[in-house]
């Protein structure tokens, strides 16, 4: 009786601990990729329809159920599929990242059976290559052509977001010429260092990699100061400050008019004037004082 009892208690224990388990791509996620997340049990007795998906929010340091439908202009799949619950993101993105697990809201399962181990999501991705000029306020960016006066020093800075801290390269077209850097740096440049620069960038652990070219065009030294990259900067910083200039005293102008308009055609008020007092009406005026003094009108 006793060694029933215990294959009995054995039994009944291997059905209410039975594990929940999350499953998830086993390689590095790229952005674009298609994701699916697994849920399921190691015991298939259970009930997988009582079975959700959840992230955590770091935001709302709580876990949060992931519900089918759009999320981040997204659509996200969640099905039964025989035995599993079944995630899928079509398209995930660096929002998309984050950790995941499986709760269950079947009663015979108590914590922390009734969640399954937490799974972490990480995107990798690679940004659009940005130039900047160091030393230079530039509101558009820098164009497809630099524009500088020979004897002049050029300094530019590549950049680009990334999921890790990328690698960044300078090279000159047809020439073997390479700075392992993110800043090139050109010392008194003559015409030989016309030419088209590429900044190349790619990532250290995926296969991703960008690139952006600029054309550098060294100008005699005395060239026009509003014909180099610099000049054209201060002609359009000069003539975008005129123009807000130019705005603010048209609304001015339009404001003051309409001031002087509203104060022509306000009507007068008579009601504001003091009425006369006429002679019939003079008793009472008077106190109820033998000296009979007038009341003063306030």
């Amino acid at each position: 009786m006793g060694a029933k009892f215990v294959i009995l208690f054995l039994g009944l224990a291997s059905i209410v601990n039975g594990e929940l388990l999350i499953q998830g791509p086993n390689h590095n996620v790229m952005e674009g990729d298609s994701v699916i997340l697994k849920c399921f049990y190691s015991d298939n007795r259970f009930n997988i329809s009582r079975v959700r998906f959840e992230s955590y929010s770091e935001l709302l340091q709580m876990w949060r159920p992931v519900w089918p439908g759009s999320w981040c202009f997204y659509k996200l799949h969640v099905e039964q599929k025989d035995d599993k619950m079944v995630l899928e993101i079509p398209h995930i993105a660096l929002f998309s990242e984050g950790v995941f697990r499986c709760m269950s809201d079947d009663q015979n399962l108590t914590a922390p059976n009734n969640a399954s181990k937490k799974l972490s999501l990480k995107v990798h991705y690679l940004g659009d290559v940005q130039l900047s000029r160091e030393g230079s306020i530039s509101f558009l960016g820098l164009s497809q052509e630099l524009r500088v006066r020979q004897g002049d020093d050029i300094m530019l800075k590549c950049s680009a977001t990334a999921s890790e801290e990328p690698n960044y390269f300078w090279y000159k077209e047809d020439s073997d010429w390479m700075v392992p850097s993110a800043i090139m740096t050109l010392k008194k440049v003559t015409t030989t260092d016309t030419g088209v620069y590429t900044c190349y960038v790619e990532h250290p652990t995926m296969l991703l990699n960008k690139m952006r070219n600029i054309s550098l065009v060294v100008l005699p030294e005395n060239v026009s100061w509003f014909e180099t990259d610099t000049g054209r900067l201060v002609l359009m910083t000069l003539m975008i400050a005129t123009f807000v200039l130019s705005v603010l005293i048209a609304m001015l102008s339009v404001c003051i008019y309409r001031r002087k308009k509203q104060a022509k055609t306000t009507p007068i008020d008579d009601r504001s004037q003091t009425k006369p007092i006429y002679k019939d009406s003079s008793d009472a005026l008077y106190s109820n004082c033998g000296d009979k003094q007038p009341l003063v009108a306030v």
